[in-house]
C-alpha cells in the first residue's frame, strides 16, 4: 500500500516540478516528514536521492528541447550544487531535529513572502 501512495507523491511533486521548478523542497520533504513520518534528515536525504534520475533525465530534457535550459550556466551552477550539497548534508548532521524543523519552515516562509510580495 505505501508503494502507491509514494508513486503518487512523486506524480504530484513530478508535475510540480516540472510545471514550476518545485518538488523537492515544498512538496517532498513536508509530505515525507508529516504523512510519512520520517525525520527532517530522513526526508531531506531521501529527497536528494531521488531527485537525481528523473529531474535529471527527463523533465531537464523537455525544458531542453523547448530551448529553456542555459546549459553553461546550469553546469557551472551544478558544480556549485555538487559541492554545496555535500558541504550542507555534512553541517546538517549534528544539528538538533527541531532547529533543522524551524530552519526550513523559515527558509519556506521567507521565499513564500518574496514570490508573493515581490516584484513580477
Amino acid at each position: 500500500m505505501n508503494q502507491v501512495l509514494y508513486v503518487i507523491l512523486g506524480v504530484v511533486a513530478g508535475v510540480l516540478s516540472g510545471m514550476l521548478g518545485i518538488g523537492g523542497g515544498v512538496i517532498l520533504i513536508p509530505a515525507l516528514v508529516f504523512i510519512f513520518g520520517l525525520t527532517q534528515l530522513q526526508a531531506q536525504g531521501t529527497t536528494l536521492a531521488l531527485m537525481i534520475p528523473p529531474i535529471g533525465l527527463l523533465a531537464a530534457l523537455r525544458y531542453y528541447q523547448a530551448g529553456n535550459v542555459k546549459l553553461g550556466m546550469a553546469g557551472f551552477i551544478c558544480l556549485g550544487f555538487f559541492i554545496g550539497g555535500f558541504m550542507g548534508a555534512g553541517l546538517v548532521q549534528n544539528l538538533p531535529e527541531p532547529l533543522i524543523r524551524k530552519i526550513f519552515a523559515l527558509s519556506l516562509f521567507l521565499i513564500s513572502l518574496r514570490m508573493f510580495f515581490g516584484k513580477l
